[in-house]
């Protein structure tokens, strides 16, 4: 990371934050090459498995909309009455090889919006941003870039465009072998700005480093660990296996409930009290992602995410909340230290 960024100070917690961010896109084939025909959203049908399960929780997900799914004439029927009802928050997500205007070749270095002209990526999320606006009369102020194709530097586009929450970063992982992608090794786990002037409010995906070795994480040799010629010797796996450290997502797409546990644990035990459950919107479709390939296993699926819920919102002790939440808290938080700097 070549910026200098601001951990982000909120309010006294008396209960640790579960916010919910459901990346609502398209169906494609992970393993394949990407297309700007590759529209197909049939898993809108069934995303509303997973809305009863969290209504169920008092928890309202915020569905980071790209363009195939807002451009789907369901699209208004189904996310509309849940936003009306205040049951979710729509935000964006940029995939860019599906969204107008197609200017770019599409391969898998332009698949990451900041690798693209800064104009180009400004009027391809123009274009969804006004989308969503007229289709569901909502201005998305949370956004999240495609593949996780962050850069900082282009804030001022995502302010400009009325976005405050960037869900974007995750920590402790690098997309540049990838096809030329972000290296997040450095940034916060936890919710920063950008700096003291920073517009956007970044709430990282919920991972972290555990095990007793997790105090490599504030070291280099984090990343050497996982890279790629560590990863090609299977050193992580081993490491895993051991259970000296394992890099954890809080998701149940590929994690069980014991890593999300296990994940949950160590960073509360640190005084982490800020968590963000994140999926894709095609799990809930069998055949969707390569997480839910069938109906037994979107059961499990769906089985996972709640006994996940009962786990935080019982022993855990924890509360709902959203990224506009944390958002509130923050500013609240910031201008009480200017309040107090000015007045001193």
């Amino acid at each position: 990371m070549h910026r200098t960024v601001e951990l982000a100070a909120l309010p006294a917690l008396e209960a640790p934050l579960l916010c919910v961010v459901i990346d609502t896109e398209e169906e494609f084939d992970w393993s394949g090459p990407l297309s700007s025909r590759n529209i197909s959203v049939q898993s809108i049908n069934d995303i509303g498995y997973g809305q009863a399960i969290f209504r169920r929780y008092g928890l309202r997900p915020a569905y980071l909309l790209d363009y195939p799914v807002i451009a789907d004439p369901r699209a208004a029927g189904v996310f509309g009455p849940w936003a009306e009802a205040g049951e979710c928050l729509i935000g964006a997500q940029l995939h860019p090889w599906v969204t107008p205007p197609h200017e770019e070749v599409v391969c898998p270095y332009n698949s990451y919006p900041c690798n693209l002209d800064p104009d180009l990526e400004q009027r391809k999320l123009a274009a969804l941003t006004e989308r969503i606006r007229s289709t569901l009369g909502i201005a998305p102020r949370i956004y999240k870039a495609g593949r996780y194709g962050l850069d900082l530097a282009r804030e001022a586009m995502l302010s400009g465009l009325g976005y405050r929450v960037d869900t974007s970063v995750v920590p402790y992982r690098s997309f540049a072998g990838a096809g030329g992608g972000p290296n997040f090794f450095g940034y916060p786990e936890r919710l920063f700005w950008s700096g003291p002037a920073g517009n956007v409010l970044y709430l990282p995906v919920t991972q972290s480093l555990v095990g007793p070795l997790r105090f490599l994480r504030r070291h280099r040799v984090s990343q050497r660990i996982f890279g790629r010629l560590s990863s090609s010797l299977h050193l992580p796996g081993i490491l895993a296996r051991l259970h000296l450290l394992e890099r954890i997502m809080l998701t149940p797409e590929g994690v069980s409930f014991a890593e999300m546990r296990k994940l949950v644990d160590s960073m509360l035990a640190e005084g982490e009290r800020v968590f963000t459950f994140s999926l894709h919107s095609p799990s809930f479709m069998p055949g969707g992602t390569p997480y839910v390939r069938s109906a037994a296993e979107r059961d499990a699926f769906l089985a996972r995410i709640e006994q996940f819920l009962d786990y935080f919102f019982g022993p855990v002790g924890g509360r709902p909340a959203t990224p506009l939440d944390l958002l509130a808290m923050a500013e609240t938080a910031r201008r009480t230290v200017t309040s107090v700097a000015a007045a001193a």
